[in-house]
């Protein structure tokens, strides 16, 4: 019982002991702590431990990058297919121009496609208002001289670029190129054209023109002289018509020979005469019976 209660006051003494050393600092008499006392150095294992820690984020960095890589790539592949597959699909939108590149390369590569807008179906057709000449009559041309066409466009919502000018005639089904792109710098644009009848009649004598009717034809030149009129954009116009004849050359009054002409007399003045002829003689008759008839003569 003893012991215990001895055991128990040196447990409290070096408790105290060991308090009081602690606080109190390092004797300058003694030898310094660090000689006597080697602590573990940590700083190589920390320096190593953030080196690795580093190059796990640098390596996890260059594979999300190469992962976000092949994603945009992945991505842009995917955009450019689904672009091309809608437009092969609807052809009403052609998509905006595609770009693809490699996954470490600079270098992109873009394919530019044309635009191609579709509008609201109640809308009309482009069409084209004749200027030169008006339209309210029909112009004859003499073949040899200069032919001045001049129009405006309405309704229309998507400018062609150009449009070619094309003349037919149904005596011989032949067709005409008076000019063709003649450009067009809007819609609100006047376009002319000038049309010189003799140098083409010099240099096409297989297809001459004739002294005929003509259809004037107007198109886009991205399109065609058959295409289907679409809202927004220009119909094949094909509304105005001229007629075009060849001179004939000078003859005097007293060389002129008429080919239809004649100096008998024509069917009319016969009926005439023969009427009056007719006339005369139951006038004649007629009077005649009358005064026999009646005894007024005795």
């Amino acid at each position: 019982m003893r012991a215990a209660r001895n055991l128990q006051l040196y447990s409290i003494i070096l408790l105290f002991l060991t308090t009081f050393t602690a606080a109190w600092p390092w004797p300058r008499w003694l030898p310094e702590l660090d000689t006597l006392v080697v602590r573990q150095n940590n700083q190589t294992d920390s320096n190593s431990a953030s080196a690795t820690q580093t190059q796990s984020q640098s390596g996890s960095a260059t594979a999300t990058g190469s992962q976000q890589s092949a994603s945009n790539t992945g991505s842009a592949t995917k955009a450019s297919q689904t672009g091309s597959q809608t437009d092969s699909n609807t052809a009403t939108i052609t998509s905006a121009p595609s770009s693809t590149g490699g996954s470490s390369s600079n270098s992109n590569s873009t394919d530019t496609s044309s635009y191609h807008t579709s509008y609201d179906a109640q809308l009309p057709a482009g069409g084209i208002s004749m200027l030169i000449p008006a339209a309210t009559a029909t112009t004859y041309y003499k073949i040899g001289e200069y032919v001045t066409f001049a129009w405006n466009y309405t309704s229309l919502l998507g400018s062609p670029t150009a449009v070619n000018v094309l003349a037919t005639c149904t005596a011989n089904q032949a067709l005409y190129t008076l000019a063709p792109n003649v450009t067009v710098s809007n819609s609100n644009s006047t376009n002319q054209i000038i049309w010189d009848t003799a140098d083409y009649q010099a240099n096409h004598q297989a297809v001459p023109l004739l002294t005929q009717t003509y259809t004037l034809i107007i198109y886009d030149a991205a399109s065609s002289i058959s295409a289907t009129a679409e809202p927004g954009y220009l119909a094949v116009y094909n509304q105005f018509t001229f007629g075009m004849y060849l001179p004939q050359p000078y003859t005097p009054l007293s060389e002129y020979t008429c080919a239809t002409c004649s100096g008998a007399l024509g069917d009319m003045e016969r009926r005439a005469i023969a009427m009056v002829f007719g006339v005369g003689v139951v006038t004649v008759l007629s009077f005649t019976w009358f005064v026999t008839g009646t005894g007024v003569i005795w």
